[in-house]
């Protein structure tokens, strides 16, 4: 018989290997949120500050109405101050009212001339707005 016991002189022992993927993983993720957040507040920013021109436009645009035309300035009051109505609760019953009192002006197939009081109403309506 063979003695089994034989010394195996070429095997080497087990070696440590670093394993850094799990640091590369978690390196990449940080990365990408981090790109993600910087993008999504960039939108934001951009969104807000669209946002804000176009008030600024349309206070403009509100508050350079041509009231030659009555029926044309009627129908642009209204459009035009919709957009300030939500602001709080005192632009929104100040519209109710503008809105009220030129409902004569639009829904007729020839209208006067607005009156004093509307517009004044309307200046009123113009200094509230916050733009």
């Amino acid at each position: 018989m063979k003695d089994l016991n034989i010394p195996l002189n070429d095997i080497a022992p087990l070696v440590e290997i670093p394993d850094y993927s799990l640091y590369y993983f978690i390196a990449v993720v940080l990365i990408a949120v981090a790109l993600s957040l910087a993008l999504i507040l960039a939108l934001l920013k951009q969104i807000r500050k669209r946002r804000v021109n176009l008030r600024k436009e349309r206070f403009s645009a509100l508050s350079s109405v041509d009231f030659s035309d009555p029926k044309r300035a009627a129908y642009t009051i209204s459009e035009l101050g919709r957009v300030f109505a939500s602001d709080n609760e005192r632009t929104e019953k100040a519209y109710h009212n503008l809105f009220e009192r030129l409902t004569p002006y639009k829904y007729a197939p020839k209208v006067e001339m607005i009156d004093e009081e509307t517009i004044g109403y309307y200046r009123l309506y113009l200094e509230i707005i916050d733009a």
